[in-house]
């Protein structure tokens, strides 16, 4: 068996200037830190972040760094973000007043079927989501045009896959092939990323022996899994 268990260091070693990247996680629950950490000690530029929100800056619930994606951007390392929920990162507002950083909102149930039209290979999704909106009129966020879909009388966007060069995805135990899953609401995007990347990390809080727990605990099989980091810490918050 390929051994996928590295450091983070070696796991981000491939990640270059201007790739995109998805990050798991909500307001920073379920982010691997581990990785964003050795993001930032590898210091790529102009990524294109992918994630549910922008993380949190530091000071927020009384935490001492940043967490998940607001790292990130405290590193000056996003150049455009793709997310639902920005409002509680200060940082990218700044940055799209100054003109440092693009910001595309994208409905949250929207974003989530992108990604996982991509893991599953489909051509895209149909959403009622922003018919006869503006949504319907502008661009997606990677500058594609939107169509509007009838079927039986109703009206559906058809919204295009999402996919990344890497995901980044913090599950609470995996085993050493990389079966994984996460625990309450640490699951958020960590589980419909894996397999929207070409290339897809894990960071779990615990690692375990092949079949030393029941193997139908498992939500994401360890097939879409291409390394496994260790020393990701319990979250903190």
């Amino acid at each position: 068996m390929i051994n996928k268990i590295m450091t983070a260091d070696e796991a981000v070693a491939g990640v270059k200037d201007g790739m995109t990247i998805m990050v798991g996680g909500f307001l920073g629950t379920g982010s691997p830190e581990v990785i964003m950490d050795a993001l930032v000690r590898k210091g790529v530029k102009h990524l294109t972040v992918i994630g549910n929100d922008g993380g949190l800056p530091v000071g927020t619930y009384g935490a001492k760094t940043a967490r998940g994606i607001g790292k990130l951007l405290e590193a000056g390392m996003v150049d455009h973000i793709i997310a639902s929920h920005v409002g509680m990162n200060p940082l990218i507002g700044d940055g799209m007043v100054a003109g440092t950083l693009k910001c595309t909102l994208v409905p949250q149930g929207t974003l989530a079927e992108k990604i996982r039209a991509a893991a599953y290979g489909l051509g895209g999704v149909l959403t009622p989501t922003g018919v006869g909106t503006p949504v319907q009129e502008e661009l997606d966020e990677l500058g594609r045009e939107k169509k509007v879909v009838e079927l039986e009388g109703k009206k559906y966007l058809f919204e295009m896959p999402l996919r990344a060069d890497y995901a980044f995805i913090r599950p609470t135990v995996a085993d050493k092939f990389g079966n994984y899953y996460c625990s309450k609401t640490t699951k958020n995007f960590n589980y419909v990323m894996a397999g929207a990347a070409e290339h897809t990390i894990i960071a779990p809080e615990k690692i375990v022996e092949i079949n030393e727990i029941d193997p139908d605990y498992f939500a994401v099989a360890g097939v879409l899994v291409d390394a496994i980091v260790e020393g990701e810490k319990r979250w903190q918050i």
